[in-house]
């Protein structure tokens, strides 16, 4: 049978249905097909019914970073990611920042946006003023949508309308700002944004093409910051190499986005653990980096008169704690219970905090021993596993590699076939 990828109705199948189908189109093994029907706490049906097409689920290891103090209270943080040393990286330098009370955190409201595009208008700017004079009308269509969301304090709260130039000519962008509490919000907004559209396009004679939220969450920004005696990094020279490194980030996009590439480290893995839509955070934090025209560090790293090291962070994060995976996965419901958060804002509190932390990590190891020295002693472990090492095999195959700096596949498999030689003869 011809190898194809046109399947009319393969949603309409049964998961095993579509996984005998998977499995003859790539030749999968009967043992390749096992590991996939293996479901853990999120099972076969709930995750049937959160995205299409499914054959089974993916894991990824869940770790818990300890020692942080975020405004003036401890949290185990919860984080999912692949990458070796991310945790223990962010573990090691929370301890780091209560030498100076930890970090801190604030956050400004829920606020997102909602854009509705407006074109063929004729006069675009007259159209705006006209937009604006309707401001409560309108805010009233957009809050009929959901009643919940507005008895709960939250809806529609104000607008924003602005003409763009583009090459199709000039466009009346029109900003619904929702009060989304403690919600991510794209549902609520979208929503608002579809109903309102018709009568801007009635009020400015215009038509209206897309109405979606924005994941430039700019009216939506949690701050951190920390202030540490140089003596918790290693001294004054290290203190003053992580600024140095910063200030190479702040020069050089190519240097900006491995900077912030670390914060994310941080972010990400919270926000996937909470089951939040990291796309979005990662979209939203990478387009606020370049707000005024060039890519910049999304942290800041000074010294002060007193020669401490002190760190800040701003950048856009749009989580929840209701709706959508947060509620659905039930691994996500029990990592918010590990964060013990009551609110959205608090979730965010807490990632932009441990985004602040894991930049500290990287830029510490990077200003003092190297990146590669933690790094690679985990990663030797990831190389032993690949040559087949299993139990304790593992960290010795792994202790050996990092002690002759040599962290390779073929060295890994030498030196497991060694250790395997070495047994069987005593």
């Amino acid at each position: 049978m011809e190898r194809t990828s046109r399947i009319p109705g393969f949603y309409k199948l049964t998961v095993e249905e579509r996984l005998r189908i998977v499995a003859e189109f790539a030749g999968l093994s009967e043992e390749e097909v096992e590991l996939l029907r293996r479901y853990a706490a999120l099972d076969r049906d709930t995750a049937n019914r959160m995205i299409e097409n499914v054959i089974g689920t993916f894991q990824l290891p869940l770790g818990i970073a300890v020692n942080f103090l975020i405004n003036g209270r401890d949290y185990m943080v919860p984080m999912v990611i692949e990458e070796p040393s991310v945790v223990a990286a962010a573990s090691n330098a929370a301890r780091m920042t209560r030498e100076g009370g930890g970090v801190f955190a604030q956050s400004t409201e829920s606020l997102m946006i909602g854009q509705i595009q407006l074109v063929g208008i004729k006069d675009p700017y007259a159209a705006r003023l006209e937009v604006l004079r309707n401001r409560e009308e309108i805010l009233a269509i957009a809050n009929e949508q959901d009643p919940v969301l507005v008895n709960l304090g939250g809806g529609a709260k104000d607008l924003e309308a602005r003409v763009i130039e583009t090459r199709l000519g000039p466009m009346l962008i029109v900003h619904l700002i929702v009060d989304v509490r403690d919600a991510m919000g794209a549902n609520a907004v979208n929503t608002m944004a579809e109903a309102v559209a018709p009568r801007l396009a009635s009020i400015t004679g215009g038509r209206y093409r897309l109405r979606i939220i924005s994941n430039l969450a700019d009216k939506r920004l949690v701050r951190a910051w920390t202030r540490i005696p140089p003596e918790a990094v290693g001294g004054r020279e290290v203190a003053e190499g992580i600024v140095e490194a910063w200030a190479f980030a702040d020069a050089d996009p190519y240097r900006a986005a491995t900077h912030n590439k670390g914060i994310m480290n941080g972010v990400d893995a919270v926000v996937i653990a909470t089951g939040n839509d990291w796309r979005a955070v990662e979209a939203g934090a990478h387009a606020y980096a370049c707000r005024f025209g060039a890519y910049k560090p999304l942290s800041t790293w000074e010294i002060d008169e007193k020669g401490n090291l002190v760190g800040s962070l701003e950048m856009p994060l749009a989580v929840g704690i209701v709706g959508g995976a947060t509620r659905t996965n039930p691994l996500a419901r029990i990592c918010l219970k590990i964060l013990g958060v009551k609110t959205a804002r608090e979730l965010a509190e807490v990632i932009g905090a441990v985004g602040l932390v894991q930049n500290l990590a990287a830029l510490r190891a990077l200003a003092a021993e190297g990146i590669q020295a933690g790094h690679m002693s985990l990663h030797a472990k990831n190389i032993a596993i690949m040559a087949g090492a299993v139990g304790d095999e593992i960290d010795q195959v792994a202790e050996i590699m990092v002690r002759e700096k040599c962290i390779r596949l073929d060295r890994a498999k030498e030196i497991l076939e060694k250790l395997r030689r070495e047994r069987e003869r005593r």
